[in-house]
């Protein structure tokens, strides 16, 4: 989604928005702009990547010591230079960015309209600073006109606000997108994120729905809301290092993030798998035992590829909780009436922890009673302010777009929620419990000795370069890991791509299949393996080409196909872990066959804080 950057203290602000802007590039954008305060409030702003702006700005009176900057992901109004952020008040006194959306704009608009304003763009977020201004004529604080001017917006915001008659104030506030707010000596930074932060401070406050923060040059922090009552945030420390923000010698973040998973993996499981005493230990289950002990159902709810990850903790769960467990997408999970008891358990995964349908449905079911688990990445992130309890996965910032590692560490945590509550709820012998622990704990190897082809999967993917359409088949464990392939080949090479279980192929999708059309089948040794090379003999009797992913040593597939990736032996629930690697490097390699941006695609953003 959008992103924000702010400044002021001593140093020099324009440096500081630029790269800060740079930093929040992966979230997905279509303009940039920039306002800085000095003797007046400037803006400059154009259609186009960082990089366009930067070469907009070359030569303008850029000096000042605070400022804000902002990149657009277009939701009102079509990306172009007018529409992009920030906006200025009718009589450019005041200007704004905004992470969000105001619903109510339109009447909002219409009663400017009728008080002699006049707008410039097509944007909601322009009506936000004229109405801010329409307060503030009446002799108030800018403080009091913000305040006065959310109080009578619906929707969600993440907004600062500059003015030319408070050359020593920023104002930033928030409702459902989030804002970070750095603090260092003299001087304050914000941000949509903590990525433009991390090299100035690690000291950050999270700011809470309807909370504003008042920077005043040479003052402490202060926090409102827009009621006008104080707040106390707590001062967080940041975790992340520089190192992790940069490309590290690879071409994409996305590349490095797919060979980051032997250590992503690892950290997902390290600490919580106690092999010497055959425990898993995860705080936020030993704390609130009892409820998952006595829950009726499970419900998981997410967007995207950590819905993959629930589908394939689904599976699990069931297998060894012996519980019922649902799967939501929490876009529709929250505006139809599930039905929900007091003794149901939502388990709600997001990897920035901002997904705006997901927190959403976490206050749908906590409104129901529920108890709400987390699993999210990011630190201090709102869903795990929102929920009871949770877990992070610890996979460090993920910067492209297309989650990857995200998804491995999501199925790693989830495995380990299930063996825990499994061993206390006697549904798993000890016996086997180990097993699956020790398998587990090889996983990084394994991935490892599967990212060691590369080099083959780069070579094979060329052929599929040119490619309209692709259909990905699994069963069982690995009918999420169709999905999810799919999902990455459609995001990132903008081809056309499905995920089935393998046997719903002859229920419509088998018309599809000719000599064009490749197959992806994750096809292992486990499960239902006799089921799936039926399925793939299908195929071929179509002339279909055939691409499998295979456990080492499997003859019969290997035969069958056009492509093929081996891959280790592991328990079948671990399949997944495993399975989805080569699926990430061939949409990998297609998509820069076919010159895409692969960390930053077309018409996506890394984090939906918005419907």
């Amino acid at each position: 989604m959008c992103g924000i950057v702010g400044y002021i203290g001593p140093r020099e602000a324009y440096p500081i928005l630029i790269k800060g802007l740079k930093r929040l590039e992966y979230r997905g954008y279509d303009s940039a702009g920039i306002a800085i305060l000095n003797d007046n409030l400037q803006v400059f702003k154009c259609k186009g990547k960082v990089s366009a702006l930067e070469a907009f700005v070359q030569g303008k009176p850029l000096h000042a010591t605070m400022g804000m900057a902002h990149t657009r992901w277009a939701t009102h109004g079509e990306p172009n230079d007018v529409n992009a952020h920030p906006h200025y008040s009718q009589s450019e006194s005041l200007a704004v960015i905004h992470n969000g959306i105001i619903e109510n704009y339109a009447i909002l608009k219409e009663g400017l309209i009728k008080s002699g304003f006049t707008f410039q763009s097509n944007t909601d977020t322009e009506v936000l600073v004229q109405l801010i201004e329409y307060f503030k004529n009446s002799g108030i604080s800018l403080l009091e006109a913000v305040q006065l001017a959310l109080n009578q917006t619906v929707g969600a915001y993440a907004i600062v606000v500059l003015s030319k008659n408070d050359p020593d104030l920023m104002i930033a506030a928030r409702k459902g997108s989030p804002l970070v707010v750095g603090i260092g000596k003299d001087e304050f930074f914000l941000a949509s994120d903590a990525s433009p932060i991390i090299e100035y401070t690690k000291d950050v406050v999270y700011l809470e729905d309807e909370e504003i923060a008042i920077l005043q040059r040479g003052q402490k922090l202060k926090v409102k809301t827009i009621s006008d009552v104080e707040t106390f945030p707590q001062v967080h420390t940041l975790e992340l290092n520089i190192s992790q923000l940069e490309k590290g010698g690879y071409e994409h973040f996305m590349l490095k993030e797919i060979f980051e998973q032997p250590d992503t993996i690892r950290d997902s499981f390290r600490g919580r798998i106690q092999l010497e005493n055959n425990t898993i230990t995860m705080a936020g289950i030993i704390d609130h035992l009892d409820k998952f002990l006595n829950a009726r159902r499970i419900i998981m709810t997410a967007a995207g590829t950590s819905w993959h990850a629930c589908l394939v903790g689904e599976y699990i769960f069931e297998e060894l909780l012996r519980i019922p467990v649902e799967v939501e997408y929490s876009s529709e999970f929250r505006y139809r009436k599930p039905v929900l008891y007091n003794d149901d358990i939502l388990i709600a995964v997001s990897q920035s922890g901002e997904t705006a349908d997901t927190l959403a449905a976490i206050h749908l079911a906590k409104s129901h009673g529920a108890f709400i688990y987390g699993i999210c990445n990011v630190v201090g992130s709102s869903i795990a302010r929102a929920t009871d309890a949770g877990s992070y996965t610890h996979a460090g910032p993920e910067i492209g777009v297309a989650s990857t590692k995200a998804f491995t560490a999501q199925v790693t945590v989830l495995t380990l929620m299930a063996l825990a509550i499994a061993q206390k709820k006697g549904t798993i012998s000890e016996e086997r419990l180990k097993e699956i622990m020790i398998a587990l704990t090889e996983i990084p190897a394994k991935v490892t000795q599967i990212l060691n082809k590369a080099k083959e999967i780069q070579e094979f993917s060329k052929y599929y370069t040119y490619t309209r359409n692709a259909l990905y088949l699994g069963r069982g464990y690995n009918f999420p890991v169709a999905l999810e392939g799919a999902l990455k080949l459609k995001e990132i090479s903008y081809i056309h791509a499905e995920g089935y279980p393998a046997a719903e192929m002859k229920h419509g999708p088998i018309a599809l299949i000719d000599r064009e059309m490749p197959v992806v089948v994750i096809a292992p040794n486990k499960g239902h393996y006799d089921k799936v090379v039926s399925n793939i003999q299908e195929v071929k009797a179509r002339k279909g080409r055939l691409i499998s992913i295979i456990t080492e040593g499997d003859v019969t597939v290997k035969e069958l196909s056009d492509h093929y990736v081996e891959i280790p032996e592991t328990e079948e629930m671990l399949i997944p872990l495993l399975a989805t690697i080569p699926l990430q490097l061939m949409a990998y390699y297609i998509a820069v066959f076919r010159e895409c941006n692969v960390d930053q695609p077309r018409n996506l953003a890394k984090s939906v804080t918005v419907e």
